[in-house]
């Protein structure tokens, strides 16, 4: 690597910081902007990362001011406007994206690359944890927390790398994985993209990357042109057979399921996930034929009681499905599902789970734009729910527009709504008969859960 100096615009992202962690590793100096202090800002400068919160050029260490020994990475979501970025263009600093310096790093890897509008987070984390498990080793750069690895970036020994293939502004197109997971292909970051169509040509052109020799494992059912003739397709499903699949899917306590996984090689029977939720099981199912697809290229076949261990012990994703309150009486989860389709999922899966009882769904809408666009979408997806609790938009990077709030969806809803600030959300809910209830969104409603549970678990 040419520079000493890494300067991240955007450091406490959950990708950036991974990065970031990674050029700690490697004995690189690490400085950084980001807007707000958090958790994972606050673990990079206990591990040696220079991090301010204000957007001030002075406040960049001196030596990160020399463009031949610096490279300066940004986000998307920092603005073209912001100081310290306009700054950096102005003199010279070579200047990249997240995803080029990733492209740059898989480069000499056995790339194992999961995108899709949802389910990308638990499914390429997981696949980390298979090849852990399966082969002692492999990296990882992560968009979310394992519980199993207790952070975002994954250090080991071997060719396996696996990533999550970020579709936002394109950032994908600058990967060539060995083989690609792709879990869906949903109208989302209608801001970047303009029609769903776009969206779609653009995971077309993913497919086109991938190396050839490599593998494709699809979601059954999704439409995605595949213009990639040196590379072999597999679909993979919840229980619709096809390559790879569930069968023989029994519900256990706590929302724990035992299955069967059916490969082209035969059946692994009696599968149990770490993690509750029949939408995980279609997300493992992914991870199995990516990691069946990798010791395929190595020469080799899947160990199948180590596959079961793996699968059993695995712990999830911090904001996925996550557990607070688990009583007969009471049960609390929250979850990052941000897109009318991951909603539903999430809720079907729920429904499965706790037969019979009553959900309560909390929804923080993430972004003007995606509220714009999918409003009925939203509507009818928190109707599976039995009554829902609704928060003001989060923005994000975005500026208000005229006449989308959260009444948008609150009208369309044919289950009971309200819509409460994010200051008064724990006492609200806790004023309300509940019983299952599942917090949702991408924005600042995670600050919320620990005075959500305490609330509800002196209701258990």
């Amino acid at each position: 690597m040419k520079y000493e100096n890494y300067y991240f615009l955007g450091i406490g992202g959950i990708d950036m910081s991974a990065l970031a962690r990674y050029f700690l590793h490697e004995g690189r100096h690490v400085a950084g902007y980001d807007r707000t202090r958090s958790q994972l800002t606050e673990a990079l400068e206990s591990e040696g990362a220079a991090v301010h919160y204000d957007e001030d050029v002075a406040q960049i260490p001196a030596p990160f001011l020399d463009p031949d020994r610096t490279v300066v990475v940004y986000t998307p979501a920092v603005p073209r406007d912001h100081a310290e970025y306009r700054y950096f263009l102005e003199h010279g600093f070579t200047v990249e994206k997240r995803s080029q310096m990733l492209g740059l790093l898989a480069e000499g890897k056995y790339v194992m690359a999961v995108a899709g509008t949802h389910g990308k987070t638990t499914t390429s984390t997981l696949i980390a944890w298979l090849n852990r498990a399966l082969t002692g080793g492999g990296s990882a750069f992560l968009g979310g927390i394992s519980k199993n690895f207790d952070g975002n970036l994954v250090l080991g020994d071997g060719p396996r790398l696996a990533v999550e293939a970020d579709e936002f502004d394109r950032s994908f197109l600058r990967l060539f994985p060995d083989v690609a997971v792709v879990t869906s292909a949903d109208a989302d970051h209608l801001d970047i993209y303009g029609t769903k169509e776009a969206v779609k040509e653009a995971f077309a052109q993913f497919i086109g990357q991938i190396r050839a020799g490599g593998s494709l494992v699809l979601k059954l059912g999704v439409d995605i042109r595949v213009d990639n003739p040196a590379i072999t397709v597999y679909r993979y499903a919840y229980d619709e057979p096809c390559d790879f699949y569930a069968c023989n899917v029994r519900l256990l306590e706590g929302g724990h399921y035992r299955y069967d996984i059916v490969t082209p090689d035969g059946t692994i029977a009696d599968c149990t996930l770490g993690i509750p939720g029949w939408v995980n099981i279609e997300n493992s199912i992914a991870a199995a034929a990516s990691v069946w697809c990798a010791a395929k290229h190595e020469g080799k076949t899947l160990d199948e009681d180590c596959l079961r261990e793996a699968l059993a012990s695995f712990s999830g994703v911090k904001r996925r499905f996550e557990f607070y309150v688990n009583t007969p009486k009471q049960v609390y989860m929250d979850d990052y599902a941000h897109h009318p389709r991951e909603l539903a999922a999430a809720l079907t899966s729920v429904r499965k789970m706790f037969p019979g009882r009553r959900i309560t769904a909390i929804f923080q809408p993430h972004l003007y734009t995606r509220t714009r666009d999918l409003y009925p979408e939203f509507a009818e997806a928190l109707s599976h729910a039995d009554e829902a609790v609704l928060l003001p938009i989060y923005p994000a990077r975005e500026e208000p527009i005229a006449g989308v709030t959260t009444e948008i969806i609150a009208d369309r809803m044919t289950v009971p709504v309200r819509i409460v600030d994010r200051d008064r959300l724990a006492e609200t809910v806790a004023a309300m008969e509940t019983d299952v209830v599942i917090s949702f969104g991408a924005g600042n409603i995670d600050a919320c859960c620990e005075a959500l549970a305490e609330a509800l678990r002196r209701k258990s």
